[in-house]
């Protein structure tokens, strides 16, 4: 039996070779349509085809951002008013990554997959009407994402000069999302926002994921301090477990930490959080995850948006006040604090500085660009193109995305161009679509107008004036430095592994130039991990594979000192010291 017959048999599926008569003048062409089984009504979407050379696994298994190496073919068309029984056929007008188009695949072997990102219509506020993909639980991923449609992949084989000619068929459907179970320590609130729900013009949730601490239902007198633990889609409280690391569990290795057995890392960390946690001594506070997942991301950034809605006010003026009321929250400035990492980095310091009175202390670990002179690797003030940098006669493209000893694994033009073959108009659910829907005005379409034109690259200098007046977090704290001082003084932490894969601590270098000229002084500390990579978080101790399980309790010391110098006279500072 020859490799194809027995892919087939695995599959199930009869093998599809591409016919020796359907030659290259005929064009490449894949048709897809979808049964009215799975839905009666027109749909609206984005059909993202795959053609993966890893014939092991699903390819929508393997779609992931910055894993570029790791990604198949992609290749994307948004449709409208799709009929059941209808045939799209995607063909050489689709926008590919890496091959710009369907001719352009090498010969070989292929698993072939397409799923439809199903958009809704939404009417803002504001008066726009705009078709986006809703999240439903999965954290704007749309390949896992409840009610998108697929097919089951199918194998097919590619000769030289015979592109693709097939037909696909999205009768499959994901399924729901359960939600995560409340236990002792974890609870879940799910608030209605207002704020969202009259911007979005439909019923908008915020969910906090909360953490209890020992002897909850026991103190009812304590009250607590908050630590808010900003980060990407969460389901529930991360890193903490109350049972010992699964014995059958089959140990996975690590190819971003080069360790084996990952994974009973991770479980043995959460456990021994949990042995903390409940151990004699230990201060007792509420830590809270929130879920904020929108049409564009996985989450908000935490701020307020003209493309994204008033987050910042919904979760610090709807949500805190509400976990503070139900779990006994102290319920001030003093007593609460914000942590996170990369994404959650940005967020926690974007908090700190838009609501300096609201938190007494902000610790960004390897936050996204928290100056825009160096937006990763680009200075939107003054670089005239994303994607290259252009001498006399070179022209040099720019990395995205590297390991430690500075080995390239993505280019800017690579990450933009893989976002834009899973949506446009900053409908990929991807790292810089979702930059360019927190920090960018409206575009003329109702759409997040580019900070750069995602297929040239060039940059549009009065987007990026937007940007950093509204975003730019240096900037904004230099010029209100005059109002913040007195607000913001000893609550700045910033840290960052000098080896950041995504390049973020050329930002904080600028950044830390900026604090350290400010007058009266910030009073706070920038730290930087020799060789470390992302996300390091300020332990010098310990390598950061094990440092970033342990947001929840590293940053204790210094919150306790900041407690202690700031509380005001007559503040509750020994209820939840029991």
């Amino acid at each position: 039996m020859n490799s194809a017959s027995r892919l087939a048999s695995w599959l199930g599926l009869a093998w599809l070779a591409v016919a020796s008569g359907a030659g290259a003048a005929d064009g490449p062409r894949v048709a897809v349509d979808f049964p009215a089984a799975r839905s009666t009504a027109p749909l609206d979407g984005r059909v993202i085809l795959m053609f993966s050379r890893d014939l092991t696994r699903e390819p929508r298994s393997h779609v992931a951002p910055n894993e570029v190496l790791a990604a198949p073919y992609l290749f994307g068309q948004t449709v409208d008013a799709w009929r059941p029984g209808e045939a799209v056929v995607i063909g050489s007008g689709a926008f590919g990554w890496p091959a710009a188009h369907l001719a352009d695949l090498p010969p070989g072997d292929y698993l072939v997959q397409a799923v439809l990102n199903r958009y809704e219509e939404f009417r803002r506020a504001d008066g726009r009407v705009l078709k986006l993909p809703p999240d439903r639980g999965e954290g704007q991923q749309w390949a896992s994402k409840p009610g998108n449609l697929y097919n089951r992949p199918v194998p097919v084989h590619i000769d030289a000069g015979h592109p693709p000619r097939l037909t696909l068929h999205l009768d499959q459907e994901i399924g729901p999302i359960p939600p995560a179970p409340e236990t002792e320590f974890v609870r879940h609130v799910k608030v209605r926002s207002a704020l969202l729900s009259a911007f979005w013009g439909r019923d908008v949730y915020l969910t906090a994921h909360v953490l209890l601490p020992r002897d909850f239902d026991r103190h009812p007198e304590a009250r607590y301090p908050l630590m808010v633990f900003h980060g990407h889609h969460p389901d529930t409280i991360g890193d903490f477990r109350t049972t010992p690391p699964d014995p059958d569990l089959k140990p996975q290795y690590s190819t971003r930490f080069h360790l084996e057995g990952y994974n009973r890392i991770e479980q043995q960390e959460a456990y021994d959080f949990y042995k903390r946690w409940i151990s004699d001594g230990f201060p007792r506070f509420l830590v809270i995850e929130i879920d904020h997942a929108n049409p564009f991301y996985d989450d908000s950034y935490a701020v307020n948006s003209a493309n994204l809605g008033p987050y910042g006010d919904a979760i610090n003026k709807e949500l805190i006040p509400e976990v503070e009321r139900r779990f006994r929250g102290i319920g001030a400035g003093w007593a609460r604090f914000t942590y996170g990492g990369s994404t959650g980095g940005w967020e926690a310091l974007a908090t700190q500085v838009f609501y300096p009175d609201m938190y007494n202390g902000a610790f960004a670990a390897c936050p996204d660009p928290i100056d825009f002179r160096a937006y990763t690797l680009i200075n939107l003030y003054s670089d005239r193109n994303a994607y290259r940098l252009t001498g006399e006669a070179a022209a040099v493209e720019r990395p995205a995305f590297r390991d430690y000893l500075g080995e390239v694994f993505a280019t800017q033009r690579d990450e933009n161009y893989m976002e834009l073959a899973q949506g446009d108009h900053s409908r990929s659910g991807g790292q810089y679509d979702i930059w360019q829907a927190v920090y960018g005005p409206v575009g003329d379409d109702g759409y997040p107008k580019p900070i750069f034109d995602k297929v040239t690259g060039d940059i549009d200098h009065d987007v990026a004036v937007y940007w950093r007046d509204h975003y730019d977090l240096s900037f904004i704290i230099q010029r209100d430095w005059a109002a913040l001082s007195a607000k913001l003084a000893g609550k700045i932490h910033v840290y960052v592994g000098s080896a950041d894969n995504y390049y973020l601590n050329d930002a904080v270098y600028f950044a830390q130039e900026r604090l350290e000229a400010l007058q009266p002084a910030y009073g706070g500390e920038v730290r930087y991990g020799d060789r470390a990579e992302h996300c390091w978080n300020g332990d010098p101790t310990l390598p950061n594979a094990y440092s970033r399980l342990h947001y929840n309790f590293q940053y204790l010391p210094k919150i306790l000192e900041r407690i202690k110098a700031t509380a005001p006279p007559g503040a509750d500072v020994t209820s939840w010291r029991y």
